[in-house]
């Protein structure tokens, strides 16, 4: 279904994911963590002329064009499932029956004996602050840009945020983030400020503990932003090219009258509710992805679920999603994988006393020679202290953590101990391997610098 938000940005099949999330955000991730490297290349005899100038349109038409091959891909396999495909914006008429509205203006009626909502969320506009609407956009826009946002004002601390605010830094954009609390709620702390320490050492600025106000557009075309200052309530203004909101995401059912189906949602955060089954209130109408409450609004979980929705529905299976210990990783420069439970969370789970933590600084041997700063490579691995120390949760901070995170996971699923984590060889020399090396514990006060080769 084709969506758009209120200025206009449109795509195809796909999803967010495909279209205004993982992929083009990954992809021009990639064109900043290129540009690191180019600066490493004469470390290791390249002779590179500098400055390397960055091209925001060849970028953007590059990973735009991709964008567009994989919506005709997805189109492709629909015709070729023998799948009937509207492109309308559908709502409930009654609980067997939606009703969408075609190009032309013509109603058609599509009923049936089971119906699935996978609509997503889109991002969230602040309405209260003045000209947030009018000269504001989101991440929905941001990759589909013809021209270089200049400089930006990235207002919010989710990771959505701070992996905007990481590539436009890393593509030598001047990147300003505004964060009212804490950066990356829900995630480890610890690893959280890391990811933060990073970026404001490479060239992100921040404005902590700072709320917006207002943006106004000023006579030569600059966006005015006035802020405040929550601590001291002091104002203060500045100027940018573009101001991207990333304050969170909203579920698309407002305008699927879900009341027509009998269909419940949460009243704080409209999301639809639903059992371990994906059953709305309604026992034919199930929900899948970001539109559910008590979902990680993460694609390949939605994927999952869907497909196992499916088997249950016509596959004669009974298997159903397991949403716990889900790997993630977060794309900022220096990249944040996770598996499982925060620190926090294991401690608020088990108590101190029955949790140790296992943890490294190391050092990437790819940063050796180029002198790059490894301070905030870090890992850790959160165990109950019980031998055989059940693994909670693994976080890591550092290159390819999405790459060394999945693998992990599939051990931590299994029910991984911190003794067999200890007997796996490590691969050599790779970033990966400080994982199986982890001896140091925090209870035990200890260094926990790695050195050596």
């Amino acid at each position: 279904m084709c969506s758009s938000h209120v200025p206009g940005t449109r795509w195809g099949l796909g999803g967010t994911c495909v279209n205004v999330g993982c992929i083009p955000k990954k992809l021009m991730h990639q064109a900043a963590l290129l540009g690191g490297l180019i600066q490493d290349a004469p470390h290791y005899g390249w002779e590179v002329a500098q400055p390397v100038p960055h091209d925001w349109r060849k970028m953007a038409e590059a990973v735009q064009n991709h964008v567009k091959s994989l919506n005709w891909g997805h189109r492709v396999q629909l015709q070729d499932r023998k799948v009937k495909y509207f492109n309308i914006k559908a709502s409930f008429v009654d609980e067997h029956t939606v009703c969408g509205v075609a190009k032309g203006g013509k109603e058609i009626l599509l009923s049936a004996d089971h119906i699935i909502i996978a609509t997503g969320g889109r991002p969230r506009y602040p309405m209260h602050i003045e000209g947030a609407l009018e000269y504001g956009i989101t991440s929905d826009d941001i990759f589909w840009l013809k021209e270089s946002p200049g400089k930006t004002l990235v207002v919010g601390a989710s990771y959505v945020a701070l992996e905007c605010a990481g590539f436009l830094t890393g593509i030598g954009l001047d990147t300003t983030v505004m964060i009212r609390s804490i950066p990356l709620r829900g995630f480890d702390q610890q690893m959280s400020s890391m990811v933060i320490e990073h970026m404001a050492s490479h060239g992100t600025q921040f404005l902590r503990g700072c709320a917006p106000s207002r943006v106004r557009r000023l006579p030569d075309g600059h966006l005015q932003v006035t802020w405040e200052d929550c601590t001291t309530g002091k104002e203060d203004t500045g100027t940018f090219d573009t101001v991207l909101w990333a304050i969170g995401r909203v579920p698309d059912t407002r305008s699927l009258n879900l009341e027509k189906a009998g269909v419940d949602t949460s009243p704080d955060t409209q999301k639809i509710l639903v059992d371990s089954r994906e059953g709305t209130s309604v026992p034919h109408i199930y929900a899948i992805g970001d539109v559910v409450e008590g979902r990680p609004e993460l694609t390949p979980t939605a994927i999952m679920a869907g497909r196992l929705l499916v088997q249950r529905l016509f596959g004669g299976s009974s298997d159903l999603m397991d949403y716990d210990n889900v790997p993630t990783t977060v794309f900022t420069p220096l990249e944040y994988g996770c598996v499982g439970l925060s620190e926090e969370e294991a401690v608020a789970r088990h108590g101190q006393e029955h949790v140790e933590v296992y943890h490294a600084h190391y050092k990437p041997l790819e940063f050796t020679v180029a002198g790059r700063d490894a301070s905030q490579c870090y890992v850790k691995m959160v165990c109950l202290r019980e031998p055989p120390q059940l693994v909670l949760g693994l976080h890591f901070l550092g290159p390819n953590a999405g790459e060394v995170t999945q693998g992990f996971a599939l051990g931590i699923k299994c029910g991984a101990s911190y003794a067999q984590v200890m007997r796996t060889v490590g691969i050599h020399p790779t970033c990966s391997e400080e994982v199986v090396k982890l001896r140091i514990s925090k209870r035990s006060g200890l260094d926990p610098t790695v050195t050596g080769c």
